[in-house]
């Protein structure tokens, strides 16, 4: 009896394995028909900040105010992990919100994928997955704009490896949840209004383009930005990408991104199973 137990359970297991990753394939493939697209989206927005404010007003004469108390250390240095978050975050809305918006909506393609052999909850997580692998990838592609583009070479320094790629991860993954938790609860036809009093609002208050510690003048500021997850995001890739630069202690930033990431992901769950089983 223990055996034909064994049994179901090892053939449950290689179905749900080969469901999830064929969904996976699934997209990757029909991301591949659109790579351009893709490239342009994640790449757009990175290469307009280091061509403006690390390129062109470098040759005007426009100087940067963080760089006085950061060491000397060029404006494009500060931003670079800055940019890789705002990557992250906006791949990770692109690739669940967007597309829940319309699943849920014109084409019910939430239907089809709900097929599939797989609990409801590892639907869901196949989509932040794959997010999360767009957001690695266009995180990336912003080092070697970050490195071609500025007037001054930027100083970046991964001396810790580990720390890096469990930042990069976790980062991929609390964007996806923020794309799952808009997808899933705001209306599809509101979903454009959410990137204008949403997202644009906690991008530049996510310390971004200047480092949290450099809020110190502004307590009230430098407090009420931690509820901002993007923060953790930011000050996460720049104690990985340039620690010379005054961060927050590592501890705090992990324990942050777990918070995040488990609280965004069951509020996404939640709608996400209240959309498909209404």
């Amino acid at each position: 009896m223990r055996g034909s137990e064994m049994e179901t359970t090892n053939l449950n297991s290689k179905i749900f394995i080969q469901a999830f990753f064929g969904l996976i394939l699934r997209d990757t493939r029909v991301l591949s028909r659109e790579l351009f697209v893709f490239l342009a989206r994640v790449g757009m927005q990175p290469l307009l900040f280091l061509f403006v404010f690390t390129f062109i007003m470098p040759r005007m004469g426009g100087a940067n105010p963080l760089t006085g108390n950061t060491g000397g250390l060029d404006f494009g240095t500060i931003l670079l992990p800055g940019l890789m978050a705002v990557a992250i975050m906006f791949s990770g809305i692109a690739a669940v919100a967007l597309p829940l918006s319309q699943e849920f909506g014109v084409t019910r393609e939430i239907d089809d994928r709900v097929m599939c052999p797989l609990p409801l909850w590892a639907v869901a997580f196949e989509k932040v997955s794959f997010s999360a692998l767009q957001s690695i990838i266009a995180a990336l592609l912003v080092i070697p704009m970050a490195y071609y583009i500025p007037a001054t070479p930027v100083r970046a320094d991964i001396h810790n490896w580990y720390l890096f790629v469990l930042v990069l991860v976790m980062a991929s993954y609390l964007a996806g949840a923020l794309g799952l938790a808009i997808g899933s609860t705001v209306n599809p036809r509101q979903i454009g209004l959410v990137f204008s009093i949403l997202v644009v609002p906690i991008t530049f208050l996510g310390c971004v383009y200047y480092p949290w510690a450099q809020l110190g003048n502004m307590k009230w500021l430098q407090y009420g930005v931690l509820f901002n997850p993007i923060v953790y995001m930011s000050e996460g890739l720049r104690a990985a990408v340039t620690p010379s630069i005054a961060h927050m202690p590592w501890w705090a930033i992990l324990a942050a991104l777990i918070f995040f990431t488990a609280a965004l992901g069951r509020m996404g769950l939640k709608g996400f199973l209240g959309r498909v089983l209404s």
